[in-house]
Formats: structure tokens, C-alpha cells, sequence
């Protein structure tokens, strides 16, 4: 007997080691996917054991009842679904997440909906791009107090009422963005206690009267069609921490919440600064406020004073028609890191501050916190010096493409009164005041002149000064950044190698000097660790073989193509290539021999063909006798011609 037990043992033993070895244990989760396979239909017999099953991208147009009592997750994304039958669901005991995305679940709305009611223990359900109406979203929804996850993008819902969500109170993301909405039932999402992601993006949405959900940690009403964004200003405290109000029509800040978490505001593509003055923004937005919730606002930036609490990061306000820079409201967000101020309609940032009283004593604002700061395509032709020196944290200042003009030091020399006067009147521009300062683009500006010592107080780390192709640049334009200068960028300049000076920059890894007329690099970037170059379209004939030797102890990336190379003076491409370093566009660079064109790639492998210089011929006896004659029949007529000259002369003079 213990003989017979002991070879079931082995039996059952050897049985468990095939199927663990196999995979096909009951335990572990298995997965099937037939994706992109033209079916017409669920395949028959499937492994009842499947957790998840992938049906997407196929023309199933029909669902019949499935078994699949282990299946957790089912995607029938992107067919032809039109027609679900009553039990197709009731065997899905363990379904969580369902992809329904893509049909055509507005038809046979009935029978699709019934089949719904048996599906329990739903937490995620995706009915995007499915033509759904307002009742039909209703009816799939019904019976769904499971459900933490909604997506229903793409369809065709114009109204959101109360009773929407009525039995999907668990609900913690919804996104119902690119439909047709424009009216929000009140009360439609505020009972649903555990929301934090609202997507509402593409929509009709006029304005938001009163926002009151206080749970919301993210909310997305971008590209709807927004004037206003009002909240009441109560003691609650809200966890909104993302809010994007882009690509709407907004003409003024949204009055958020008084108490709020908000980090990331998203207000590009609007209308705020359209009303001119920041003043008038103020005041409007009060009136309106005051319209909506029919309270009287008795401070004038009673509204805007709560930014001060307001924990904000990042500030998105390009694409806008701010003629003038809302000094004091920006200012009073005091954790600001970032923002973003480019494509407006600015000239000038003047330092038009109000007083603190009538003695006329200039009041001075801090933007504390700001790191980055971009101004690109505004038309700046004049930065206040007291607007830079209130940048007290900046690093990287974003001033492409604009009309900028640097100063001369010797412009913000002195310390008299009518030198200060100058000082805040002048139209260059000075960043002596900007120590903090590492990145500073200057590219597109039509610099005229680089002073010397333009930079000189700040720390630069990359300069950009590309596409000022009337530049001038002095000598000792970069001292006091030579050391700190990592990255810097000359590119479309017009310049020639003798317009072009660059000290030792002991510091400098990248260096784009491309779309010049420059003939030689400069010689003092011989001290320099760069590791990547770009020389592109200029008029190299060769390469200076020593600098680039000592450059290649570091170079990883060189940019060569668009010049006029020497094929038989290329040493130093032979020691780029050696060495390994990376040529990424070697393919795309010829170089000229004699009258043809090579393509370096084709020289680098038989440059033995291409420069192969004639030898010295040798000159045949015959041919010496008479270059011998020929020259010296030139003498012998020399002195002949010399003799009768002085002849004559004696003759003259007797």
C-alpha cells in the first residue's frame, strides 16, 4: 500500500512540475490577444481560465454570451459593435475592465443596455466614439456603483444632467471631453464625493458661474468656448491643484477658489489683457463677480489679494493680448517657478506700479520665487531695470524674437540721479542687475552691437544670439562669462572669421557657429572641453589639423556637411574618424577634388583615388641645349643693347 501511494505521490508530483513548467497553472493570470485578426466573431472554445482578453481592432458586430468566469479584463475597442445580447455579460462574474471604444453602441440602444445591467463589479468602462446620446449614456451607466473610471470621448452628449451619475457615485475619473456640451445640470457632479480627474476638454461650455467641487484634484475645460471662470469666495478649502482654461475666450483670471491647492494653471490661447490696463482687468472681473453672486466687492483687488496664499508653480499665459505686464497681480504669487508670457502684444515692461501713498515713494515688487521666464515673439523693445532686478531667483530668460538692444556698460555707469533717470528710460537693454541668471536667448532680436562686457555680473551658462545677422560682436563681448559659458550659439550671424573672436572658454561643451561665412575656426577655442560642434554651411575649405587634435580629447558630436572642403587636405577628418567621433550628417558632405565633387563617405574609403598628385617629370638632354641656348642668347643681346646706350650718351655729352 505504501508502494501505490508513494507512485501517486510521484504521479501527482510529475503532473504539477508539467504544469507549472508550462504555465498553465490556475493560479497565475493568463492573457489572449487576437487583436488585428478580421474577425467577424469571438473565436469558440476559449480558455475558460483567460483573465484578459484582447478582441480589439476586428469587425465583430455581434456579442453573444461569453463563459468566461476568471475574465477581469475584455477589449472589444474598435469594431463593429452594434448588437449586445441580453446575457452576453451574465458569465463575467470577475469583469473589471471593459473597452468598448469605437462601435456603434447608439443602435439596438435596448438590448445593449440590459446587457449592461448584469455587469456588477465594473471599475473601468470606456465607451468612447460611440454616437451616444444624452439618454443612451444614461441607460449604459445604470446599475454601476462599482464603477471608478469613465471615459466617453467622442460621442455625441449635449447636456449633463443630475441623475447622469446617479448610480456611479464611486466614480474618481470622468472624462467626457470632444462632445457637444454646453449645459451642466447643477448638482450633476457634486455629489460624487470621490472625484479628482475631470476632463471636459472640446466642448460647447460658455462659463462656470460657480465651481464647487471641492474634491477635484485635476480639471481640464481647455478648447471649450469659455468667457468666465467664477468661484464663490466661501472659507472652504479645495484640492484643485491642475487647472487648464486653455483655448477659450476668456477676458480676465479665473476667480478661483479663496483656500486652494492649485500648483498648474493652463490660461494660453485667450483674450485676458484685451481690456488694455491690468487696472481694467481688476475692475471688471469685480463687476462680475459681484453680478454673479450678487455681493459687493468694497477693496479693489479683493479678489486677486488671495493669490498671495495660492501655492502656484507654473503659469501658462502665451497666445494672449496682454499689452502690458500685470505687474502687480503676477506679483503677488509668491511660489511661482515658471511663466510663460510669450506670443503676446508687449513693447514694453514699465515699471507703472502704484505708490503706497502720496509722497511718491516707489513701492518695489519681488517676483520672489520666478525661475524661468519666457517673453518670445512679444516686439520688447524696452525691459525696465527695476522689473530685472525684482527677478531676484531667475535662471532662464526666453527673449527670441523680439527687438532687444543690449547695452553698453558704460550706459549704467554712475549713480547720480539723472543717470538713474537714464537708467529707467533707456531703450537697450541691461542684465548687470540679473546675477542669478544662467540662460539667456537672444536669438532674433536684430542685435546691432555686442559691447564689450555686455554680460558682466551674471553667471551665464548658454547664450543663444543666433539670427541677428547684423551683429556686431566686440572683442570682449563675452568677458566675465568666459569661465561660466557652457553652451553658446552664433549660428546665422553673417559673420566672417574676422568678425569672429571667442576667448578661452575653459568651460564651453557646445558650440553651434553653423550658416556663417567663417573660413577658420578660432583659435582660442583651442583651451575649450567642447563636446559637440556644429560647423555647418560655411566656407571651410579644411580644418586646422592641431586644434582639432587637441579639441578631440572631448569632441563626441561634429556637424560638418554644407562646406567647400579640400579632399586632399583632410587630415583632420582622418583623426575625427579614427577616433570614432560621431559625424552625423558625414553622409550629406562632400568635398571637391580638382573639378569634381566627392562625397566624403566615398572619399574616407579610397582616398588613394581622389588625390593622387602627377609626378615630376624628367627633362631630356635636347631640351636642356636649348633652354641653355635660349638663354643665353638673351644675355648676349642685353649687353649689346647696354654697350651702344652708353656710346650714345658719351657722344652727347661731347
Amino acid at each position: 500500500m505504501v508502494r501505490h501511494m508513494f507512485s501517486n505521490l510521484l504521479l501527482l508530483w510529475s503532473l504539477s512540475h508539467d504544469i507549472y513548467i508550462t504555465g498553465l497553472t490556475y493560479d497565475d493570470p493568463k492573457e489572449q490577444s487576437w487583436n488585428n485578426q478580421n474577425l467577424d466573431s469571438v473565436p469558440q472554445d476559449l480558455d475558460v481560465r483567460l483573465r484578459k482578453l484582447d478582441l480589439s481592432n476586428n469587425f465583430i458586430r455581434q456579442l453573444h454570451t461569453l463563459v468566461l468566469p476568471g475574465l477581469e479584463q475584455l477589449d472589444l475597442s474598435s469594431n463593429q459593435l452594434d448588437l449586445i445580447s441580453e446575457g452576453a455579460f451574465e458569465n463575467l462574474a470577475r469583469l473589471e475592465e471593459l473597452n468598448l471604444s469605437r462601435n456603434a453602441l447608439n443602435n439596438n440602444l435596448g438590448s445593449n443596455s440590459k446587457a449592461f445591467q448584469s455587469i456588477t463589479r465594473l471599475k473601468s468602462l470606456d465607451i468612447s466614439m460611440n454616437g451616444l446620446s444624452d439618454d443612451a449614456a444614461e441607460q449604459y451607466l445604470r446599475n454601476k456603483s462599482s464603477l471608478n473610471q469613465l471615459k466617453m470621448t467622442g460621442n455625441a452628449l449635449t447636456r449633463l444632467s443630475h441623475s447622469l451619475f446617479e448610480e456611479s457615485k464611486g466614480l474618481r475619473a470622468i472624462t467626457i471631453d470632444d462632445n457637444l456640451i454646453s449645459v451642466i445640470e447643477q448638482g450633476t457632479f457634486e455629489p460624487l464625493s470621490q472625484l479628482e480627474m475631470l476632463n471636459l476638454a472640446k466642448n460647447n461650455l460658455a462659463h462656470i458661474c460657480d465651481f464647487k467641487l471641492h474634491q477635484v484634484k485635476y480639471l481640464n475645460l481647455s478648447r471649450n468656448s469659455m468667457e468666465f471662470f467664477v468661484t464663490h469666495e466661501d472659507d472652504r478649502s479645495y484640492e484643485l491643484e491642475i487647472l487648464d482654461l486653455s483655448f477659450n475666450k476668456l477676458l480676465y483670471f479665473p476667480i478661483v477658489p479663496k483656500i486652494n491647492s492649485l500648483k498648474y494653471l493652463h490660461l494660453q490661447n485667450n483674450m485676458v489683457g484685451a481690456l488694455n490696463s491690468e487696472a481694467t482687468i481688476v475692475s471688471e472681473a469685480n463687476s462680475l463677480y459681484s453680478e454673479i453672486m450678487n455681493e459687493k466687492i468694497v477693496r479693489k483687488n479683493y479678489l486677486h489679494s488671495f493669490w498671495r496664499q495660492m501655492p502656484l508653480i507654473y503659469l501658462d499665459l502665451s497666445y494672449n493680448h496682454f499689452r502690458s505686464f500685470p505687474l502687480e497681480t503676477l506679483s503677488l504669487l509668491s511660489s511661482l517657478e515658471t511663466l510663460n508670457f510669450s506670443y503676446n502684444c508687449l513693447q514694453n515692461i514699465i515699471w507703472n506700479i502704484r505708490n503706497y501713498s502720496e509722497s511718491g515713494n516707489r513701492r518695489q515688487l519681488f517676483f520672489s520665487s520666478l525661475k524661468l521666464l519666457d517673453l518670445q515673439s512679444n516686439g520688447l523693445v524696452h525691459i525696465s531695470p527695476l522689473f530685472l532686478s525684482a527677478l531676484t531667483q531667475i535662471d532662464t530668460l526666453n527673449l527670441q524674437d523680439n527687438s532687444v538692444q543690449l547695452c553698453a556698460l558704460m550706459d549704467y555707469l554712475g549713480s547720480s540721479e539723472s543717470t538713474q533717470q537714464i537708467n529707467l528710460n533707456t531703450s537697450c537693454v541691461a542684465f548687470e542687475q540679473v546675477g542669478t541668471l544662467k540662460h539667456l536667448n537672444l536669438k532674433e532680436n536684430n542685435i546691432q552691437m555686442l559691447h564689450p562686457n555686455t554680460f558682466q555680473g551674471t553667471a551665464l551658462v548658454s547664450l543663444n544670439l543666433a539670427k541677428n545677422p547684423h551683429m556686431v560682436m566686440h572683442v570682449s563681448a563675452l568677458d566675465d562669462v568666459e569661465k561660466t559659458l557652457r553652451s553658446l550659439v552664433i549660428s546665422e550671424t553673417n559673420m566672417t572669421s574676422s568678425d569672429l573672436s571667442l576667448p578661452c572658454m575653459p568651460a564651453l561643451t557646445q558650440l553651434n557657429i553653423s550658416n556663417n561665412y567663417l573660413d577658420v575656426i578660432p583659435s582660442g577655442l583651442r583651451c575649450s572641453p567642447l563636446r559637440e560642434m556644429d560647423i555647418r554651411n560655411n566656407r571651410f575649405v579644411s580644418l586646422n589639423y592641431s586644434l582639432i587634435h587637441a579639441l578631440s580629447a572631448h569632441l563626441n558630436v561634429v556637424y560638418i556637411s554644407g562646406n567647400y572642403f579640400n579632399c586632399c587636405d583632410s587630415k583632420w577628418l582622418k583623426t575625427l574618424n579614427e577616433l570614432k567621433i560621431n559625424l552625423p550628417d558625414i553622409t550629406d558632405t562632400e568635398c571637391f577634388s580638382g573639378d569634381s565633387r566627392v562625397k566624403m563617405m566615398d572619399y574616407l574609403k579610397r582616398s588613394s583615388v581622389y588625390c593622387v598628385f602627377p609626378k615630376t617629370q624628367g627633362v631630356h638632354g635636347g631640351q636642356m641645349l636649348i633652354i641653355a641656348s635660349f638663354v643665353f642668347v638673351i644675355i648676349m643681346v642685353a649687353i649689346v643693347f647696354t654697350r651702344k646706350l652708353l656710346s650714345t650718351e658719351r657722344s652727347f655729352i661731347v
